[in-house]
Order: C-alpha cells, then structure tokens, then sequence
C-alpha cells in the first residue's frame, strides 16, 4: 500500500501543499504516499495540486483529520 507518510496535522495552508511538492520531487514514478491534514483549505489545496502535477488522489476523512491517499504519475 503505501509507503510513506507527511503529517502536515495543525498545519495551514500553504504549508500542506509545500511538503507534499517537496516530497513528491524525491518520489519515483508510480510511488505512493498519505497525506494527513486538519486544515480545510488542503480538502481543496491538495487534489487541485495533484489535478494539476497529473498525480491521482483520493480524500478520505477521519474525524477532523482529512486523508490523502497519492500515487505519483509516471
């Protein structure tokens, strides 16, 4: 599943986005990772990232924790 984690919890936006962009220039093609989020604004801020970078994503939410499940495109 995946294999790697980025508790970006307590943190605002941008500063989600930030660490997932730099994560995601070490990560290879077809890798996976979870992002986990308490700021709203990321329900927004992370897919349209992933959207825009051609990354697939999917948004769960735990309680005030949302979930991003990413798997880096080729």
């Amino acid at each position: 599943m995946t294999n790697d984690l980025i508790d970006a919890r307590g943190l605002k936006c941008p500063l989600p986005v930030l660490k997932l962009e730099k994560r995601m220039a070490s990560l290879g093609a077809g890798k996976s990772l979870t992002l986990l989020a308490t700021d709203p604004m990321a329900k927004i801020d992370i897919p349209l990232y992933c959207r825009q970078n051609g990354h697939q994503c999917e948004t769960t939410s735990e309680g005030e924790t949302l979930r991003f499940e990413i798997i880096k495109s080729a």
